[in-house]
């Protein structure tokens, strides 16, 4: 997070949940990782388990909070979207500008936590 910092991306702990890593990067290295960023993908998983999901999704709903959608904005293709049914183990893979081009219906809320 430091390593992105350094080179002007917003990039919330609770926005992510793993990153994807081509090549070598010492992932010990705040200097190692910022200097090849560009191997380094962010990733947000959506899981469901539901056995009637089609394999594209298409007519399910994930939500996306607004912290994923900042620092996917932020990023761009350096933060992808994987859509997981752990049931079929089946996935899709989407960058945001995708999940957008893909959306049938956008429906904003707010979440609250006390």
């Amino acid at each position: 997070m430091v390593a992105f910092a350094q080179c002007d991306y917003v990039l919330y702990g609770k926005a992510f949940d793993i990153i994807k890593v081509s090549g070598d990067v010492d992932l010990e290295s705040t200097d190692d990782i910022r200097n090849h960023l560009d191997r380094v993908t962010i990733y947000e998983i959506k899981s469901t388990s539901k056995e009637k999901v089609t394999a594209d999704f298409r007519g399910y709903f994930f939500s996306l909070s607004t912290a994923e959608l900042l620092v996917a904005q932020t990023l761009g293709d350096r933060y992808r979207f994987a859509f997981v049914n752990t049931r079929t183990r089946t996935h899709v893979d989407l960058a945001l500008r995708e999940v957008m081009a893909r959306a049938r219906g956008i429906y904003p809320t707010w979440s609250i936590q006390f």
